[in-house]
């Protein structure tokens, strides 16, 4: 069995920008001493494809070159099948739009990832599984429906140009289409129900969304729990002002909003719709979203 890493690089993220800095990249990995074994994508859901059959082979060291959306895909091509007794080790190099995941462990640069991955110092990572009508998803940053879903949709439709700024950008200008949608879930198998409206609901395993937002400031990557944030229905106008506070962690003080912290959460009613996942837009009849505690070793 290799003792290399298996590298998957995405020239395609960050709108492109990506493939700009791959190969300064790849030279920080080769100054930094680490063995390499280089896969590059050639179309949307490849790294999956490549890092499945790496997995099936027998590969257990991964890094990610890419965008949140670049770590969701290699995520979900390691986890296509049971989980290995020796958890995967992976490496994320953040060469995407938003880089998201990485915010919680200080890690904003290629240098600092490529520097915390020489050290080779990893530690556990939860995986969030996700049920839907069509099969199973994993995850390991944010899930969120409602209006952050929305927003995420006009910023890979329209915005994706603009780097971490074009979500901002798509949060204004999904203002005027702002709804407040019905999702009736249940928290760890309790008894009560809550269907009431809301502007968004968010599930985090980590604590940054869309850059640097802090969608949830108490998220611990490695406690075997995922943090529930709940935006209850707030106008255009006070979802406006309360927009600059997700950026310090505030909005959890406001009284519309409310946080849970949940091993599974169960959605009683399914009915598809436009999901954020890891940066990724996607419409799916949500069923479950359950926590597989310290599935993955990540370098940090």
């Amino acid at each position: 069995m290799s003792d290399s890493h298996f590298v998957i690089v995405n020239g395609a993220a960050g709108g492109g920008r990506a493939l700009q800095r791959v190969a300064d990249a790849l030279q920080a990995l080769r100054d930094a001493g680490i063995d390499a074994e280089v896969h590059r994508t050639q179309h949307p859901g490849h790294a999956t494809e490549l890092a499945r059959e790496a997995a099936a082979a027998g590969r257990r060291k991964f890094i990610a070159m890419g965008g949140d959306g670049t770590g969701f895909e290699v995520i979900n091509g390691l986890f296509d099948a049971e989980p290995p007794e020796t958890p995967f080790q992976l490496g994320l190099v953040p060469l995407g739009t938003g880089n998201s995941f990485l915010r919680d462990f200080d890690v904003t640069s290629t240098e600092e990832a490529v520097s915390r991955i020489a050290r080779g110092q990893s530690g556990p990572c939860d995986v969030l599984r996700v049920s839907h009508r069509e099969g199973t998803l994993h995850y390991i940053n944010i899930l969120s429906i409602g209006f952050s879903a929305a927003a995420g949709e006009l910023t890979n439709r329209r915005f994706k140009a603009f780097g971490a700024a074009g979500y901002i950008l798509a949060v204004v200008s999904s203002l005027a289409s702002l709804q407040h949608p019905q999702d009736a879930i249940r928290i760890d198998g309790d008894a009560s129900v809550d269907d009431r409206k809301a502007t968004l609901l968010s599930f985090s395993n980590s604590k940054f969304t869309g850059g640097a937002m802090m969608m949830a400031p108490n998220a611990d990557t490695s406690d075997g729990k995922l943090d529930v944030i709940r935006v209850g229905k707030l106008s255009r106008m006070a979802l406006l002002r309360a927009f600059p506070r997700i950026f310090q962690g505030t909005h959890l003080t406001m009284p519309v909003v409310e946080e849970h912290q949940a091993r599974r959460v169960d959605f009683v009613t399914e009915r598809e719709q436009a999901v954020m996942i890891d940066g990724e837009i996607l419409n799916l009849a949500l069923r479950s979203i359950e926590v597989v505690p310290g599935a993955l070793e990540l370098y940090q």
